[in-house]
């Protein structure tokens, strides 16, 4: 009887969930992509100004290194609120799937970059030193031996990377950020309706799987280490 309950809920409700879910997958995927973008940089930085690195910036290293664990440290939901001025300047209004990409971004960005510094620091130092030997560019070993070198963790980083952010945006329905976590908060929360609760749980739990199967089968299949 249940079962049957929860089945009629589903189909009063499969064009939102549907609706919704994409919002997810919108914002998700988008926010990675800029958070990427600014962290790409940001984490390389990191590795080739370290006392060990490439070209040594102690002090830069170590400005960076600091706004990075500052970044990490504030919890989403608070940060969430906090730059909502900044998100209507940038997109016009506080609420809605595009509007939560931005606090996505600002949240992701010292994440990933940590993700991309750990991964370029697994690269084996004999090939960054014959890159050396042979009068490679500072530019050169980044982008030709560095980055290639590391693919197969930046991989990795990414699959974890999306299921978090993912993960993320179901928080922003607490202040209408539109997606999974909107429905979860306006049907389940305020009106007390589990079952819809249950439902986008469900969905969430299934999405984060697909991506870190899907992420996690390319990496192997870009691993030179694989048999």
């Amino acid at each position: 009887m249940w079962l049957a309950d929860l089945i009629n809920i589903l189909q009063d409700h499969m064009a939102m969930l549907v609706k919704e879910t994409g919002n997810t997958l919108y914002m998700t995927f988008v926010s990675t992509l800029f958070a990427y973008i600014l962290a790409m940089p940001l984490g390389v930085v990191l590795v080739v100004t370290r006392e060990d690195g490439l070209y040594p910036l102690k002090s830069l290293y170590r400005l960076l290194d600091i706004i990075v664990n500052i970044g990490r440290s504030v919890p989403f939901l608070i940060l969430l609120v906090a730059i909502q001025p900044l998100t209507t300047l940038i997109v016009g209004k506080s609420y809605g799937s595009t509007a939560t990409i931005v606090p996505l971004v600002v949240a992701a960005t010292p994440f990933i970059a940590r993700l991309i510094e750990s991964s370029l620091q697994e690269v084996d130092q004999g090939v960054i030193e014959a890159a050396e030997s042979m009068g490679a560019s500072l530019s050169t070993i980044i982008f030709k031996v560095l980055i290639p070198e590391a693919k197969t963790s930046l991989m990795v980083g990414g699959t974890i990377a999306i299921g978090t952010i993912l993960s993320y945006s179901a928080m922003a329905g607490f202040v209408a950020g539109g997606g999974l976590g909107d429905v979860a908060v306006r049907y389940g929360f305020y009106r007390y309706e589990g079952e819809i609760m249950l439902i986008t749980v469900v969905l969430m739990v299934i999405l984060v799987q697909l991506i870190q199967f899907i992420g996690m089968k390319i990496a192997r299949k870009t691993d030179k280490r694989a048999i």
